[in-house]
């Protein structure tokens, strides 16, 4: 399926390119929250048109997000998980627990799909964890797993 993007987005493109992508990506995700529009002369001119006004748009985000990028930078978040002798946890932590940290800890907003985790957090344990808040921006958090004290 051919699309063009309205925003930029990582590993995809920039605003106006004409790119193809799978069907379901393009109609479950980027024409569905407006990320892009499908492939026609009408929309090429008009996404064309509309250019410069994208970009605006674009660049005041990035800016929002720099600065929430800023707040958060190298922050330390730490849970406290059941784990065997080993250090192996009983359960990883997962996007939406470290998302629902974020709001507990530091009282920042940052959803699940935001968070990329390069390897499983299933040990004890200290982790550098990536925040992607645009295509152009993101951050660095530390994430320290530590041993549950059960008696």
């Amino acid at each position: 399926m051919q699309i063009i993007l309205l925003e930029n987005i990582l590993k995809l493109g920039k605003i106006g390119d004409l790119v193809e992508v799978k069907n379901g990506y393009g109609r479950n995700f980027l024409l569905k929250k407006g990320k892009a529009l499908r492939a026609s002369k009408e929309n090429i001119e008009t996404v064309n048109k509309k250019k410069d006004e994208l970009n605006k748009k674009n660049n005041k985000l990035k800016i929002e997000f720099k600065e929430k990028a800023e707040k958060i930078n190298n922050k330390n978040l730490s849970f406290n998980k059941e784990a065997k002798d080993s250090g192996d946890l009983f359960g990883s932590v997962k996007p939406k627990e470290i998302s629902s940290a974020f709001n507990d800890q530091l009282k920042t907003e940052i959803n699940p799909s935001q968070i990329e985790l390069k390897q499983e957090i299933d040990k004890v344990g200290k982790y550098k964890v990536k925040i992607n808040f645009h295509a152009e921006v993101s951050a660095l958090i530390n994430i320290t797993v530590n041993k549950s004290e059960t008696n």
